[in-house]
């Protein structure tokens, strides 16, 4: 009794994309829904679990969540998995972990009250919300 060989097919993973490249989809996902003062923080040397953080609100939970589905969309079509997403049943405050960026999606009476870029830019020039980078900039595109 022969029984014939099974192939199984792997697929060695694509190198991560480079930091600039998840940074661009992240806002671009964030920007599509509408996020309100969304925040880009350095992280590095501060941080060894991510790089930069991605701060943004949303007007309600149902914003607050869909904002977080669409970094994760996003994210898939760069052929990046989450490393995890937490908060997502409240939808208060939903984290997106994408390993090299760290998303927080949150609404503006918990971001108030957490302060993350207070708590993240001590001693440093506070954050430049992405709106005030391209106003600046002239150009309407951060990128």
């Amino acid at each position: 009794m022969t029984s014939q060989a099974q192939v199984i097919k792997t697929r060695l993973p694509n190198p991560p994309p480079p930091v600039d490249v998840l940074l661009k989809t992240v806002n671009a996902a964030v920007e599509e829904l509408k996020a309100k003062d969304v925040v880009e923080i350095d992280v590095r040397g501060k941080s060894s679990v991510t790089d930069f953080m991605v701060i943004a609100s949303g007007t309600s939970t149902r914003h607050v969540k869909s904002i977080a589905d669409e970094v994760v969309k996003f994210a898939k079509n760069l052929d990046v998995q989450p490393l995890g997403v937490e908060g997502e049943r409240e939808a208060e405050w939903v984290l997106v972990d994408l390993g090299d960026v760290v998303v927080h999606v949150m609404l503006p009476r918990v971001r108030e009250f957490y302060a993350l870029e207070r708590l993240w830019t001590v001693g440093d020039q506070p954050p430049t919300r992405m709106d005030e980078y391209e106003s600046e900039a002239g150009t309407g595109s951060r990128y």
